[in-house]
């Protein structure tokens, strides 16, 4: 066992685990070990910069689900872009679940995130459910402001996969998209341009949405697909 393995095995929950492992059926319940975000956030924090943390994210497959939650959370760290771009394409792979997935906050991406764009698209295209999810996270957290443009929703519109997973981080991307870009979003819904589970998602997601106004919940109730 590593250090960093028996630093986790002290932070221990195991009713945290046992809750963990509910919520995240794609992964195997043998690698939960139990720490609570917020601890996995205060170790990665006490790992940055070190030659232990360098190593640890130098150092895949990792063993345990709780690493992997770690290593997404010691990339946000990363300060230059071509290296945070790197270490992610290095994780991605090895990515079974959408916790550890939406997990991951590079914060190097958020003074260039334009120089992302050529990833997303790749990763959207990858055939892998949790690369998918992340590149529809990145289009969802850094191009849903003032860098808005219609081709960022083209681009998720288009992604065809069956995987519950990647369907339901569409859904969640067009109700983040009603909520911060509602006259553009909204023709998404109107032209039925997602597939009929996602389209009643989205809808559900943005009508549960306290930033979505209750004129626009009351018209998106509307367009529901029976």
């Amino acid at each position: 066992m590593t250090d960093i393995q028996k630093r986790l095995f002290d932070l221990q929950d195991e009713k945290y685990r046992d809750f963990s492992m509910k919520l995240t059926p794609s992964a195997d319940p043998d690698t939960f070990i139990g720490v609570r975000l917020p601890k996995l956030r205060a170790l990665a924090k006490e790992l940055k910069g070190t030659d232990e943390a360098e190593i640890f994210i130098n150092t895949l497959p990792h063993e345990y689900f709780d690493e992997y939650h770690l290593h997404a959370f010691l990339l946000s760290y990363i300060k230059d872009f071509d290296e945070g771009v790197a270490q992610l394409e290095r994780l991605l792979p090895y990515i079974d679940n959408w916790s550890t997935c939406d997990s991951i906050r590079v914060k190097a991406f958020e003074k260039e995130p334009e120089r992302l764009l050529p990833y997303i698209k790749k990763w959207l295209s990858s055939g892998h459910t949790y690369t998918i999810r992340c590149g529809i996270m990145c289009l969802m957290n850094l191009f849903l402001n003032d860098r808005y443009d219609p081709k960022y929703p083209d681009m998720v519109a288009a992604v065809k996969s069956e995987e519950y997973y990647v369907r339901m981080m569409v859904a969640w991307y067009f109700a983040t998209a009603l909520a911060k870009q509602y006259d553009s979003a909204v023709g998404y819904i109107e032209n039925k341009r997602l597939d009929n589970w996602t389209h009643n998602k989205a809808i559900q997601k943005a009508v549960e949405s306290y930033r979505v106004s209750d004129e626009h919940k009351a018209y998106l109730k509307t367009l529901r697909i029976k």
